[in-house]
């Protein structure tokens, strides 16, 4: 058979202009492109960079005449990554749509329409592999483990039940050779950069871990991961590594270094081979002042900068979002990563019932930081995390087409044009 994956192109501004900051490779259509069984062939369209998306998708389409295409999306995609099932049915009524990825997983109940004839939950690479079993053998769909069949028989009950995740040494290694590693670039900090190098190099992702075992009441990742951190085996993460092209690596895990020990492994592995590049990684202040001599031994071997999420500037907003840590353990961290010359990326997050007060505290807190690059958000949570459910009944807009936390989905407390021109205000103060 012939199959298309596919990456959608995102309707809102806000997203698309991000990506002159950070435009990162399909890693997630990689990884399902590595599942399936031998004897078909497989393409992946990333419509992210086209100047028409639709009607590349269409070109697509009639030329390659795939008969599976699979489309993946986050929450702010659902609508698209629907009309896009739509257009397939258009073109090629009898193609096989099957829908995947992160809005799939925690909400599938939205693909629950005719054009889509599956649904993949959590990990893809196994459901979406049994899938294309199924197909080549005239099988039905039903019974697939974590895939959910659209129509009649649909389970809402099942649907409102996140998925189980496996092990990920079970997962594949991700195919690479599906799309031009070039394209994908980020703006990359460091404390000593070099003279001429870029601050946009290509940059390629690696998975080490998923999952986290905290409890952040606007995150859903503690949910999906059942509270725990899994891991891939070092050796395997090292010579994945190894294998790549770009000289830069970014981490796309919840969070790199929170298994200490297998982090030391990493290390170690990474270290084996002679590997010389640069990382960026996501990690907890209470990580790094748990562990610093981890972030010390990965700066010896190339990491550059860690993101830091210290989301507030007070300790009683930080308790409302259960983040178990206060503001002197982001400024401890902040402190430890700048003496081993390691950049932070410091993450703030503003709430829509922030006065006019807070945003001024807001301001003098980044303002009498030390040096960082800081990335500046509105609070949105994710579907189906604590603070989704608790407060979706006051959501005031489309939380599905607005979920770019750059919008408030609760009222403000000043009024919006007011809001956003404090929140602009941040980034130039």
């Amino acid at each position: 058979m012939r199959i298309l994956l596919v990456k959608p192109s995102p309707k809102l501004d806000t997203v698309r202009r991000v990506h002159g900051l950070i435009f990162l490779e399909p890693l997630e259509l990689g990884y399902v492109a590595a599942a399936v069984p031998e004897g078909h062939d497989v393409r992946v369209l990333d419509l992210r960079p086209a100047k028409r998306p639709v009607r590349l998708f269409a070109k697509e389409l009639e030329a390659y005449r795939p008969d599976v295409v699979g489309l993946s999306g986050y929450t702010h995609e659902a609508s698209t990554v629907i009309a896009l099932s739509h257009k397939v049915r258009k073109v090629l009524s009898k193609a096989v749509v099957v829908v995947g990825g992160h809005h799939a997983t925690v909400l599938p109940q939205t693909y629950n329409i005719d054009s889509i004839q599956a649904i993949v939950r959590g990990e893809g690479c196994a459901p979406f592999r049994a899938i294309v079993e199924a197909l080549a053998t005239g099988r039905p769909l039903t019974g697939i483990p974590n895939v959910m069949v659209p129509g009649p028989t649909f389970d809402e009950a099942a649907a409102a039940r996140l998925p189980a995740y496996p092990e990920l040494d079970d997962v594949p290694t991700p195919r690479r050779d599906l799309w031009d590693p070039s394209l994908y670039q980020c703006i990359w900090p460091s404390e000593r950069h070099p003279d001429w190098h870029t601050l946009f190099p290509t940059v390629q992702l690696v998975r080490s871990s998923f999952g986290c075992r905290m409890n952040c009441t606007f995150c859903v990742v503690p949910k999906l991961c059942g509270g725990r951190h899994m891991v891939r085996s070092p050796e395997r993460v090292a010579e994945e590594i190894a294998g790549l092209t770009a000289d830069h690596i970014y981490f796309c895990d919840d969070e790199t270094f929170l298994d200490a020990d297998h982090a030391a492994q990493l290390a170690e592995a990474v270290e084996a081979r002679g590997i010389r590049k640069r990382y960026f990684a996501w990690a907890r202040s209470t990580t790094v002042n748990r562990s610093p001599e981890i972030f010390r031994r990965w700066r010896e071997i190339g990491l550059d900068t860690v993101f830091l999420g210290f989301e507030a500037t007070t300790d009683e907003e930080l308790r409302d979002i259960s983040k178990h840590s206060t503001v002197a353990d982001n400024q401890r961290a902040h402190a430890t990563l700048r003496e081993m010359d390691i950049a932070v990326q410091a993450g703030f997050m503003v709430r829509p019932d922030f006065t006019r007060e807070d945003f001024s505290r807001l301001r003098t807190a980044i303002k009498a930081m030390p040096p960082a690059q800081v990335t500046l958000t509105v609070y949105t949570p994710s579907p189906c995390s604590d603070a989704w459910v608790e407060e979706h009944e006051r959501f005031v807009c489309d939380p599905y087409e607005l979920h770019d936390c750059m919008h408030p989905l609760t009222p403000a407390a000043l009024p919006l044009r007011e809001f956003y021109r404090r929140f602009a205000s941040l980034t130039w103060s």
